[in-house]
């Protein structure tokens, strides 16, 4: 959106044509079972993105939900994922449909070139259509190969500016092995004791915390 500004000079007026609007950055307060996870969204890199996510965070849809996708287990680390209705309340028994659940809507890739897959950055998890993100997200937990890669297919839409130790314990908890399997599918990466999202809320720039250093996991 471009406005223009007019200020007042003598009897005529100065036209200052061509300014750029950009939204600011949003804040968001992630509680877990381990501890609070504060996060600075971006709508001016990721429009879409950000109006899906803060939607699905005003409509209570992150409450309860198992980090069902955890991998960490390699060096680099790589992500700790979130946000398939699938895994309400962690139902064991259920375990085989984690990480398969999307919503009926979809939002398109947003890459932004100023926005990477840095360890504490969010990023829009997503099937083999590149505009088929819905509700689940990631945190990138290093700045390995395998994280980096992502850029420029997955829309990176925000970051971690407090909590990233809540993170790293998220991502050191015990997971299933790559064999382990529920009604023959795959339930690797999955924690042995569910670790939850437990609520998201949107919060203020003034109650969101001064950022701290984020550090990769390992």
């Amino acid at each position: 959106m471009v406005a223009a500004a007019l200020v007042v000079a003598g009897m005529g007026y100065l036209v200052y044509a061509n300014y750029v609007y950009q939204a600011p950055p949003l804040y968001a307060k992630i509680g877990t079972s381990l501890g609070y996870i504060y996060v600075e969204l971006f709508p001016s890199c990721a429009p879409k993105t950000v109006d899906n996510f803060v939607s699905l965070v005003n409509g209570g849809f992150y409450t309860d939900l198992v980090w069902h996708r955890i991998v960490d287990k390699s060096t680099p680390a790589f992500v700790i994922q979130t946000g398939d209705n699938n895994s309400k309340y962690g139902v064991n028994s259920t375990r085989y449909t984690w990480g398969t659940g999307n919503l009926a809507h979809t939002v398109p890739l947003e890459f932004c070139g100023s926005l990477h897959n840095y360890a504490g950055y969010l990023g829009m998890a997503r099937g083999s259509d590149p505009n088929s993100g819905s509700s689940q997200w990631y945190i990138n937990l290093s700045n390995g190969t395998a994280n980096l890669s992502l850029d420029p297919n997955y829309t990176v839409f925000g970051k971690v500016i407090s909590g990233m130790k809540v993170v790293c314990s998220i991502s050191y908890v015990p997971v299933y092995g790559s064999t382990a399997t529920q009604n023959g599918a795959s339930i690797a990466d999955q924690p042995v004791t569910p670790v939850f999202v437990t609520n998201a809320t949107m919060i203020s720039s003034g109650a969101a915390p001064a950022p701290q250093a984020v550090t990769a996991c390992k």
